[in-house]
């Protein structure tokens, strides 16, 4: 049962905006303690305040630059130091980039920080959250999946980088990083479930100068609030009917069906053994 979160921890990336600062504050008002990892110590420390505010939180901040495997490696540490125990990880951070970039590690960056990253951190903390069964993990994904397949063969866009079809791409990683990993914790106690929370206004594409932010201010009267967009994490997260439902894709606080080429078994295990390849963790 999950309903009520009182005393429970729960780690969540990408909580200083949108849906996910509005998963925190649902997570907080049920009770649950929380740890959030952040890039920026500006919007973290907003975010906490506000929490604290709202809900009288017990929220602590940890600052990791998601894009870079060191700093996941070192923020990991730092949850698995501040945490005797986890009953959810949700991993929300994301980004989406116009034209390609690399990270420090040399990774194209939508990857990296939407997949690799969600790999990398759940696989360091994975066994905390065997310890902690029963535990949740949640990961954010997107029907932007159903733009494209994603090319095992091209991992980094290298060949072509097309925006949208990247960023479409990494969110079909998410969805067979859940199907890989859902059958690798069978009978352990740990589930794990993936989620599109809508088109919501957020701070994703923001990032991408004047042309970015232009583009989102159009968009944003036909888009769901934050508030709104967060349900569905909040649904998989809490919802006691999901307690043993595991490698499932939501939508609406449903089930719903992801396309095939984002829950065939044997991408989602050649995903996995070329990310842990990539990262060096997971292997």
């Amino acid at each position: 049962m999950m309903t009520d979160l009182d005393g429970r921890t729960c780690v969540l990336t990408g909580a200083t905006s949108g849906i996910g600062e509005e998963t925190a504050l649902a997570l907080a008002r049920r009770g649950a303690r929380l740890h959030l990892v952040a890039r920026s110590e500006a919007r973290g420390e907003s975010t906490r305040s506000r929490l604290r505010e709202e809900a009288g939180a017990d929220v602590a901040l940890h600052l990791a630059d998601l894009s870079s495997l060191a700093d996941i490696r070192r923020v990991a540490e730092e949850l698995l130091a501040a945490c005797p125990r986890i009953d959810v990880l949700l991993n929300n951070a994301g980004v989406v980039n116009l034209s390609r970039e690399v990270t420090v590690d040399g990774f194209e960056t939508t990857f990296a920080v939407n997949h690799l990253a969600y790999f990398a951190l759940t696989n360091l903390l994975l066994e905390r959250l065997r310890e902690s069964a029963p535990a949740r993990i949640v990961n954010v994904a997107s029907d932007a999946h159903k733009f494209g397949a994603i090319d095992l063969d091209d991992l980094q866009s290298e060949r072509e980088y097309k925006a949208m079809r990247t960023y479409g791409r990494s969110k079909a990683a998410n969805i067979l990083f859940t199907v890989e990993l859902a059958r690798r914790l069978e009978g352990s106690g740990v589930t794990v479930n993936c989620l599109h929370p809508g088109a919501v206004a957020t701070r994703l594409g923001k990032n991408n100068g004047w042309f970015g932010r232009v583009a989102t201010a159009a968009l944003s009267p036909f888009f769901l609030t934050p508030a709104r967009g967060a349900r569905t994490s909040i649904h998989v997260a809490t919802a006691p009917e999901l307690e043993a439902v595991s490698g499932r894709y939501f939508a609406k606080q449903c089930e719903a069906s992801a396309q095939r080429h984002a829950t065939d078994p044997e991408s989602a295990r050649r995903l996995w053994q070329e990310s842990a390849r990539l990262t060096g963790i997971g292997v």
